[in-house]
């Protein structure tokens, strides 16, 4: 119950639109207002929050391959777009429901189930487009400043109640009822209004970016068609309301769009490989199955991306020989894929070959210094082998540039156990705590980090590593309390 609690009074999460409607049973839409209390700085703010309570409440996939490949996704979309004023993340979470969503603080989140979904990379870029418009054309912040003025709220209260209706629908309604009073005909009007506008815009950025302008009426229209009599449809029909009028709108505007050289993106099916392998619920047997058939069918986009499925599918059934042969002929073909390259490391380690991991990814490292899943690899590797001062200052360097990363810190804690470094591992845990906006704990490991060091340079940054996370817990309180 203390979880929930929290959850609710921490109020720091804002979701978009895009995942509230009636036919949801989550919060509805309210009419736009002009420029208002929710100014771009405290869209931030609350941004930053919202991350910290993602980190804890969602099931967030920590897969550096799939994360380094939608991160840049995103971000060449974003790119393309117009009135971009906040930074922007873009995190998978794991849930096979078609859907995504936008909130505050330039958040996008998209399910795994898009990817199970969605036929090529232009479909799927034309949820994160819309997505994106959303966030830019300020959706979110509108509706909620208007919620706020028209009910004796604050934007604090409704927010929380919002995020508790991610993390527990029952409650969230509950919570919902006491703090927001509903007109739903001008909601439902203001669904539609911006639900069109975030595709007239996100149609456009689609182009920009060299996608298929009609991949979103492409989409949708499946999406609609598939699931017109189903009793129990997709989230993203009850949260996208999807009249034919609007389906029609984005093929006549897609038509009016130069379409250009649209390229197949084998980066897409190798993620929905590893997605449908990793991720989705069917055994390592009928995964086999589906992947020898394809080839053997000569039914796939790429065939590149069905061995590596087949690859993916013979590693799970423990038949690391197969598996191995397979990755071994793709990364002849195309040395530098990281899906590819992160397999080999994963099946290196796994058959006991340590050092030929090693010796693969430090080369890779050489090549491209820096790179998350290259890293990441090495320092899983080095840990197994022992060398754990090499791994030590890998992951310091990594995180020194990625703070933020839950994984790395997960990985540093782990290491600094078995390195028996208490200074350091109490030192990580608080950093990674502090990550769930759980800053008294954090204050509390860094505490116990300050007690097992003698570095009088350890002390100081520890020290004053307290008071941060002292400040950043009075922060929090004061965006409640607004």
């Amino acid at each position: 119950m203390r979880y929930k609690r929290k959850l609710f009074t921490a109020f720091l999460f804002l979701s978009s639109l895009s995942t509230i409607s009636l036919a949801s049973n989550d919060l509805p839409e309210i009419g736009t207002v002009g420029a208002g209390a929710l100014t771009i700085e405290k869209e931030k703010q609350y941004g930053w929050a919202f991350n910290m309570i993602a980190n804890q409440a969602l099931p967030i996939i920590r897969d550096p391959v799939l994360n380094h490949y939608i991160s840049e996704l995103g971000q060449n979309i974003v790119s393309h777009s117009d009135s971009v004023k906040l930074p922007f993340k873009f995190f998978l979470v794991e849930d096979e429901d078609i859907n995504a969503a936008a909130f505050l603080g330039g958040n996008v989140k998209i399910h795994t189930g898009l990817f199970l979904y969605a036929e090529n990379e232009s479909e799927l870029a034309s949820v994160i487009a819309h997505e994106i418009a959303h966030i830019t054309q300020r959706h979110l912040a509108r509706m909620l400043e208007q919620q706020a003025l028209s009910n004796p709220t604050s934007i604090a209260a409704l927010a929380g109640s919002i995020l508790l209706t991610l993390v527990s629908p029952a409650a969230g309604l509950a919570a919902l009822s006491t703090t927001i009073a509903v007109n739903i005909q001008s909601q439902i009007n203001y669904t539609r209004s911006h639900e069109y506008e975030a595709d007239r815009i996100g149609i456009q950025t689609l182009a920009n970016a060299g996608f298929d302008p009609y991949g979103m009426a492409n989409f949708f229209g499946k999406l609609a068609e598939k699931y017109k009599y189903a009793s129990l449809p997709p989230q993203m029909l009850s949260t996208h309301p999807l009249p034919e009028a609007r389906l029609s709108e984005a093929r006549l505007r897609a038509s009016q769009l130069k379409k250009g050289n649209v390229k197949n993106s084998l980066g897409y099916h190798l993620s929905k490989a590893r997605i449908t392998v990793r991720f989705y619920r069917l055994s390592a047997k009928i995964l086999i199955g589906k992947y020898q058939s394809q080839l053997q069918n000569n039914k796939y986009q790429f065939k590149e991306a069905a061995q590596y499925g087949l690859a993916l599918a013979y590693f799970k059934n423990d038949e690391f020989e197969k598996a191995e042969k397979i990755n071994d002929q793709l990364i002849k073909s195309d040395p530098n894929n990281l899906f590819f390259i992160d397999f080999a490391a994963d099946i290196s380690l796994a058959t006991k070959k340590i050092q030929q991991a090693i010796d693969s990814l430090t080369a890779y490292e050489q090549r491209f210094p820096g790179n998350e899943v290259i890293l990441l690899n090495l320092v899983v590797a080095l840990k197994q082998d022992k060398q754990y001062a090499l791994a030590d200052k890998k992951i310091e360097y990594f995180l020194r540039s990625h703070p933020d990363h839950i994984l790395g810190h997960l990985l540093a804690i782990d290491l600094y156990k078995i390195m028996r470094e208490k200074a350091k591992e109490f030192a990580m845990r608080a950093e990674y705590l502090a990550l769930l906006g759980r800053f008294k704990e954090a204050s509390e490991e860094m505490s116990s980090a300050l007690a097992y060091t003698e570095k009088r340079l350890d002390q100081a940054r520890y020290s004053a590593k307290m008071a941060e996370f002292r400040r950043d817990d009075i922060r929090l309180k004061a965006l409640q309390d607004e």
